[in-house]
């Protein structure tokens, strides 16, 4: 029998939404306007928080339409849920209906696509680009990309790279004519791999534990096809890779030194990498390194922002 007391009001679409969960948008976001204020553009706080809350809101759509679909195909169902993956258990519970969550996830969408339209307008026609394939991305994850392969590839692109590359050029370009070298420097693309490698892992630890429940439903994602041994071999490179892009950023010198402040969470991301190895196929073992890895993420996320702003008073 189920005693968990049900949720009142707003709460219960905070828990639906995943509420904790966003603050990985908020920070990508301030990547891509550290990266605008140190470009010399007048910085304007409307269009920042206009991007902000076109960034969440395709957050939000992300989160309702992955609990939507994740019902519909039962695999929420075979789930035992962690704190970091499995859902929010809403809609299994009945707190929440598909009809409900499936019309959220839409507006959600609709408010990020015409903020994407307005700075397409405004801004630049990649802007577009970006916003296309993000709904695509959005819409198209959980019932086409996670059973081909490419959930955990199109996860970091569209809710890592591209939030970066395209809350720089909504903050900075201001006409169509410019061309992609000057709307995107090379060092502003440099600077939005690291992201998208992390929104990556993120998805890609969190699949471990949800494997069995995954397969079940359909889906065909990396720790399907490779096994969880190989897999976790791969997480590890894949994190090694994101302090390496780092330091080429330093030594190329696209920026200054303060980038050398996001190498702070290493210490943590070697312990998530020391037991995805030693414990990959032990879901109790492994436990401890889904937080490890939400926390690693985040916080280099956040160093990498920090350094940027940083470097505008130094």
């Amino acid at each position: 029998m189920n005693d968990e007391v049900k949720p009142k009001g707003f709460v219960i679409w905070l828990k639906q939404m995943r509420a904790d969960f966003l603050v990985l948008a908020v920070l990508l976001t301030m990547i891509g306007l550290a990266l605008a204020a140190n470009s010399g553009v007048e910085f304007s706080f409307l269009k920042a928080a206009l991007l902000l809350v076109g960034v969440v809101s395709s957050h939000i759509a992300v989160n309702l339409f992955n609990e939507y679909w994740d019902y519909k195909t039962k695999v929420d169902f075979y789930t035992e849920r962690t704190p970091f993956s499995g859902g929010s258990g809403n809609l299994q519970k009945g707190w929440t209906k598909p009809g409900q969550v499936f019309l959220a996830g839409t507006i959600a969408l609709v408010i990020c696509l015409a903020i994407g339209i307005y700075f397409t307008l405004e801004s630049h026609w990649i802007i577009a680009v970006f916003a296309i394939v993000g709904a695509v991305s959005i819409f198209f994850y959980n019932i086409v990309f996670a059973r081909i392969m490419l959930g955990e590839i199109i996860s970091g692109l569209s809710l890592g790279t591209l939030v970066v590359l395209g809350v720089y050029v909504g903050m900075t370009a201001t006409s169509w004519d410019l061309s992609f070298a000057q709307i995107l420097p090379t060092a502003v693309i440099l600077i939005s791999i690291p992201p998208g490698i992390l929104t990556t892992q993120l998805l890609f630890l969190n699949e471990f534990p949800d494997a069995e429940a995954d397969k079940k439903g359909g889906r065909r994602h990396w720790v399907i096809v490779f096994g969880k041994k190989i897999s976790a071999w791969m997480y590890s490179v894949l994190m090694v890779s994101v302090y390496v892009m780092i330091l080429i950023i330093f030594f190329m010198k696209f920026t200054t030194w303060t980038i050398l402040l996001a190498l702070l969470t290493w210490p943590i991301a070697m312990n998530a990498i020391r037991i995805a190895i030693n414990h990959h196929s032990n879901m109790e073992k492994l436990m401890p390194a889904l937080g490890i890895n939400v926390l690693t993420i985040l916080g280099t996320d956040f160093l990498i922002a920090g350094a940027l702003f940083l470097q505008l008073v130094l």
